[in-house]
C-alpha cells in the first residue's frame, strides 16, 4: 500500500492531511474507524459526502491525520481534503463537486479581539448617565 494520492484540507484551525489509497472503502483517521473518532452520524455524514456525491464509496481507503480546531472543523476539513485528492485522481470529478461549494475552502475563521472592546465586535455596555 505505497501508491496512494495526497492532499491537505483545511476549516478553521483544523488540518486534515489525507491519503487515498484504491481498497475496501476504510476510513481510518487518527488511526481509528472514523465511526470511533466522529460518533456524531452528522459529522459522519459530511466526511462521507465527496464519495456519496461522486459514488466512489467504498473503492478507496482513507488514512487521515487530523489537528487542531473541534471535531466539527476535523470533519469538514477531512471532507475538504478528500473532495483535494479525488480531483488529483480524476479531474472530471471537479465538475460534481464545485458547484455544491465542496472545493472551496471555507474561509472564515474566529474574529480576534480587539482592544477597548469586549470581544471582536461586542463592546462594553454604554452608560450614558
Amino acid at each position: 500500500m505505497s501508491n496512494f494520492t495526497y492532499s491537505t484540507g483545511k476549516r478553521k484551525n483544523a488540518i486534515s492531511r489525507t491519503r487515498l489509497y484504491t481498497g475496501t472503502g476504510l476510513i481510518t483517521v487518527n488511526g481509528r474507524p472514523f465511526e470511533d473518532y466522529f460518533p456524531r452520524k452528522t459529522l459522519q455524514m459530511i466526511v462521507e459526502q465527496p464519495l456519496k456525491l461522486t459514488k466512489l464509496l467504498g473503492k478507496y481507503d482513507i488514512k487521515a491525520n487530523c489537528t487542531g480546531g473541534g471535531v466539527s472543523g476535523q470533519a469538514e476539513a477531512l471532507r475538504h481534503g478528500i473532495c483535494r485528492a479525488l480531483c488529483e485522481i480524476d479531474p472530471e470529478l471537479r465538475a460534481i463537486l464545485k458547484p455544491l461549494g465542496l472545493m472551496t475552502r471555507d474561509a472564515r475563521k474566529k474574529e480576534r479581539k480587539k482592544y477597548g472592546l469586549k470581544g471582536a465586535r461586542a463592546s462594553f455596555q454604554y452608560s450614558k448617565r
